[in-house]
This record gives structure tokens, sequence and C-alpha cells, in this order.
């Protein structure tokens, strides 16, 4: 591609081994493959308080929330993947995902999230593979402006699913996964065309 899309990619987890900062990867891959740019980043690296209208009163927005943001900012596309907790995403994902939706004084809103496209996916230990949790995080992305695309994949049994390099082992998936991060660099390549 002469402008490759740029795509930022992470899980909704902290966790060190997360299953979910594996598959994030595996999707990333196949980005990379169809020429987009991807970057990786874990959200450990960004600790951010509990979202308080209070404390952004006082204090403005968090150092980690403006350094997210100005990556989320600068990229075109969305690799999520969220564990499932309680049939819904994490707090980690939730809490990052509302420190970026709140504006700064000159800037316009959701400007984190509009025009955005996403694609999404799960890994979880549970038979599912976190679908309802994908449900939840289509539904918020979708109500702040985010385009996801129709395709999402969800890895069950995911504690038996991973090599130990973080590839997948059955190739089927592991197909799948990568063509989910490679249709999302498609659709950005068209849209930018």
């Amino acid at each position: 591609m002469s402008n490759p899309p740029k795509i930022l990619a992470f899980a909704g987890s902290t966790r060190t081994a997360s299953y979910n900062k594996m598959l994030v990867k595996v999707a990333a891959t196949g980005a990379r493959n169809a020429g987009a740019e991807v970057t990786y980043i874990d959200l450990r690296d960004f600790p951010m308080p509990l979202f308080d209208e209070d404390l952004e009163a006082a204090e403005g927005l968090p150092d980690n929330v403006l350094k997210f943001k100005e990556l989320m900012i600068a990229h075109q596309g969305l690799l999520i993947a969220s564990p499932e907790y309680n049939s819904s995403i994490t707090a980690v994902l939730k809490n990052a995902i509302d420190w970026a939706s709140r504006p700064q004084p000159s800037e316009a809103g959701l400007a984190a999230f509009n025009n955005k496209v996403a694609a999404i996916m799960s890994a979880s230990p549970g038979g599912l593979g976190g679908m309802r949790g994908l449900a939840n995080l289509r539904s918020l992305l979708e109500n702040i402006n985010v385009m996801v695309i129709p395709d999402q994949k969800a890895i069950p049994q995911a504690f038996q699913a991973f090599n130990p390099d973080g590839t997948l082992k059955d190739a089927k998936q592991q197909e799948a996964v990568e063509h989910l991060g490679g249709k999302l660099a498609g659709i950005l390549g068209k849209l930018s065309a």
C-alpha cells in the first residue's frame, strides 16, 4: 500500500500471560501482512485511575490518558481483544474507553473514536470463547462512533488453544484471526483510497 493504514492493537487485559494479548498479536500479524502499520500497546503500560469527573475537573486528564488518546487519534483502525468478565468486558478496557472519550478543551467530542474502524476478538477459558463480552464491546464501540466490522473471532478453551510462541495450535483458527486483521487493513485501505 502506498499510504498504509495505521492500526492500534491492544487487549483489554493487563495479565502478563493474557490469552487476549496473544490473540491480538496474531491479528496484528495478519494486518501487517496485508500492508498495515500496526502499533501494539499493553494497557498495563498506561495505568489510569478509575474514571472520576471530580478528578478530571480538579486535575484535567491524567498523563496516561493523554498518551493513550494521542495513540488512538493517530491511528485509523483498532484491533481489540477482550476477555469476558461476567458476560461483559473487563473493567480496565471500559475504564480506558471512558477516559479516552473525554474531550480536551479545543477538541471535538469523541475525537479518539470518530471515523475509526475496529475489529474485535476474544479468547476465554469457557466454551463460548468470550462471545457474550464481544456483544457488549461491539455495542459500546458503535455507540461512540466506531464502525465495527461484522467479522469477529472468539476462541474457546483458551488455556489449551495457544502454542508457547503465542500462535494458535489450530491452523484454521490461526488463519481466521490473521484474516480478521488483514480484513481490517483492507477496509481501511479502501476507505483512504
